[in-house]
């Protein structure tokens, strides 16, 4: 077997993008990873943090945590204290991003649990047994001419039965 090098994960030279849809969708996807690795950040960490970015039009973008008071205070001044309000405030947002991980972290589970129930599912159906109801349209001519045969067997019989069966209740009420 040849020693062949994949094409995953490479490392990709830093240098400004030329084509401006490009820089676009790359700006993009790069900032929604920085919001995911900070938010990473603070649930395993427990720090606070702050971003502000401004896209390749312009526009400001941010990211704070707990919140924007918050972090711009600490920011100017490390030492002070922050307001009762302000503290107040950051521990609401804390508690509610905490509330927020753990309601997600039941929701994977459940989603782990049904992807397992419809692996499980879809294992079943591929190894039962198909009815001939499920086949019919694989029956070739002579086997749709000795379907129909039974059916129409299956047909005269229950007529026959059900002649008797009246034939029988209207000579009882005699």
């Amino acid at each position: 077997m040849e020693n062949k090098k994949g094409k995953g994960r490479r490392k990709i030279p830093m240098r400004k993008i030329e084509k401006q849809e490009d820089r676009y969708a790359t700006f993009s996807k790069r900032r929604k990873g920085l919001y995911k690795k900070a938010s990473e950040l603070v649930a395993e960490c427990d720090v606070d943090i702050g971003i502000i970015l401004f896209s390749p039009t312009g526009k400001p973008f941010s990211f704070f945590h707990p919140t924007t008071d918050a972090i711009i205070s600490r920011f100017q001044n490390s030492d002070m204290q922050l307001s009762p309000n302000t503290c107040l405030v950051a521990a609401h947002a804390r508690n509610r991003v905490n509330q927020l991980i753990s309601r997600l972290e039941e929701l994977d589970t459940i989603e782990d649990a049904v992807i397992a129930q419809k692996n499980l599912y879809d294992e079943v159906i591929k190894t039962r047994q198909r009815g001939w109801w499920e086949s019919i349209e694989q029956l070739n001519a002579d086997k749709v001419t000795e379907f129909e045969a039974l059916l129409n067997n299956v047909v005269f019989h229950m007529n026959n039965r059900l002649n008797q069966l009246e034939n029988g209740a209207s000579s009882s009420k005699m």
